[in-house]
C-alpha cells in the first residue's frame, strides 16, 4: 500500500543540494524549528539522495516499488550483524522522514497514514541513536539521530513546508490538513488551517499548539 504517486508540478533547478539547503533553511525559520547544523546537513543530504528515484525505490519480485516500512523493520530485527541492523534502521528512518515530509497529502483514504510513518521513523532514529552512542565514530551521528527522533514531527512539518511552498490548497486539501492535525498534532497543519480561515477543534484533545 505504500506506493505513493506525486502529481505536483516540476521545478527546474540547477543545483539540487543548494535548492534543498536554501529551502530547508527557509522552512526552519518559517516553522520556528531549531536543529543542530549537523542535523540540518543530514536532512538536506536525505532529500538530495531521495530526489533520485533509484535511491528511494527498490527492486522486488513485484517490480520496482517502495518497500513497506514493516519489512524494513523486520530486516533490522533479523540483521546478522549490528552494522547491518544500523543500516536497516537508518534507511527506515530516512524513508519515513522523506515520505511523511513530501507525500503527507497522498495518504488520504489509505489504511496506513502519515502518523504511522512518523511513529516508525522516530522510533528507528531513536533506536539507532542508542546503538551508536557506544562508539567514538558514531557519537556525532548519534546526536543527529537522537535530535531527529525527538523532533521528528517538527522536521516533517519543515519538509511539508518545503514541498508546498508554491502549492495552493483546495477545499479537499483543507479537510486533509485537518485530518493530519487530528492524527499527528502537527503545529504546521494547525497554523496553516488558521491561515486558511479554519479554527481547528478537537474536543478533549490538543489545546496547546
Amino acid at each position: 500500500m505504500e506506493d505513493v504517486v506525486a502529481t505536483k508540478p516540476l521545478l527546474a533547478v540547477t543545483n539540487l543540494r543548494e535548492f534543498f539547503h536554501d529551502s530547508v533553511q527557509t522552512a526552519l525559520k518559517q516553522q520556528r524549528v531549531s536543529v543542530d547544523d549537523h542535523t540540518e546537513h543530514y536532512v538536506v543530504n536525505v532529500l538530495t539522495m531521495f530526489a533520485r528515484s533509484e535511491e528511494l525505490y527498490e527492486r522486488t519480485p513485484e517490480g520496482i516499488r517502495l518497500r513497506p516500512l514493516a519489512h524494513m523493520l523486520a530486516e533490522a530485527s533479523e540483521a546478522p550483524t549490528p552494522q547491518r541492523r544500523d543500516e536497516a534502521l537508518r534507511r527506515l528512518g530516512d524513508v519515513s522522514l522523506f515520505i511523511a515530509g513530501f507525500f503527507a497529502q497522498s495518504f488520504a483514504r489509505k489504511l496506513i497514514d502519515v502518523d504511522y510513518h512518523i511513529a516508525m521513523g522516530g522510533r528507528a532514529y531513536g533506536t539507532l541513536a542508542e546503538s551508536m552512542r557506544g562508539t567514538l565514530r558514531g557519537q556525532v551521528f548519534a546526536a543527529v539521530f537522537m535530535e531527529l527522533a525527538e523532533k521528528f514531527q517538527r522536521v516533517v512539518d519543515v519538509l511539508n513546508e518545503v514541498a508546498e511552498m508554491a502549492y495552493q490548497h483546495s477545499d479537499k486539501d483543507i479537510l486533509r490538513l485537518y485530518e493530519i492535525w487530528l492524527k499527528t498534532g502537527s503545529p504546521r497543519a494547525y497554523n496553516l488551517l488558521r491561515r486558511l480561515g479554519v479554527e481547528p477543534i478537537n474536543a478533549g484533545a490538543r489545546t496547546e499548539q
